[in-house]
């Protein structure tokens, strides 16, 4: 799977999620650009993101994820 398509569904991960179509996500995208990112928001992301790609993130790849880009990397080597 490609690092856009990935990308993509994360956003769309996002904005159901969020319940907020006009979010768009770039590689820099934090909690702080995120209106409700708070840290129960922040496990329901997470759990969201591997149900959909049917992976598994090790609580260390978690907290070093320093922005959207970082975990979008992340998911993206797993899945291929």
């Amino acid at each position: 799977m490609t690092r856009e398509k990935v990308t993509g569904e994360v956003q769309n991960i996002f904005r159901d999620l969020f319940d907020d179509e006009s979010i768009v996500i770039d590689d820099n995208t934090t909690a702080d650009d995120v209106e409700d990112w708070d840290s129960l928001e922040h496990i329901n992301l997470i759990t969201s993101i591997e149900k959909h790609f049917s992976i598994k993130f090790a609580m260390s790849e978690v907290t070093h994820f320093k922005n959207v880009g970082n975990m979008i990397d992340t998911i993206t080597t797993k899945v291929s």
